[in-house]
């Protein structure tokens, strides 16, 4: 990975797919993800580690079996190892994910919907 100055905006700005991560750095065993969000999402855990969400813009409500839980921009939710969630957004949403390197976005739900992870140069 570079050690460039990387900048969200203009990150976001090259992303053409919803739900389609791309790696904007790391740190340490972490990978530090920008993503597109629109529609819903599949539901599915990660039964290895919790995933961080930073939502840019837009809103997005990330589904959990027991309540919602909606986010603006600047706020940011941890959804817990091996909590069932969903996320979605009625309008385009631009996020930022942190979750150890090789996280599928998917998580255990697999699918059409797996995303192979994507790197900026």
């Amino acid at each position: 990975m570079s050690d460039d100055v990387r900048n969200v905006y203009e990150a976001l700005s090259t992303i053409s797919e919803h739900w389609q991560p791309h790696r904007l750095t790391s740190i340490n065993d972490y990978d530090v993800k920008v993503v597109k969000l629109q529609g819903e999402f599949v539901w599915h855990t990660h039964p290895d580690t919790d995933e961080l969400f930073l939502v840019v813009s837009g809103e997005l409500t990330i589904q959990l079996r027991d309540r919602d839980v909606v986010l603006g921009p600047g706020d940011v939710f941890v959804v817990p190892q091996d909590v069932e969630h969903c996320p979605k957004a009625a309008d385009e949403v631009h996020a930022i994910l942190f979750e150890p390197k090789g996280t599928v976005n998917t998580g255990d739900a697999g699918g059409d919907m797996t995303a192979e992870l994507r790197e900026f140069v």
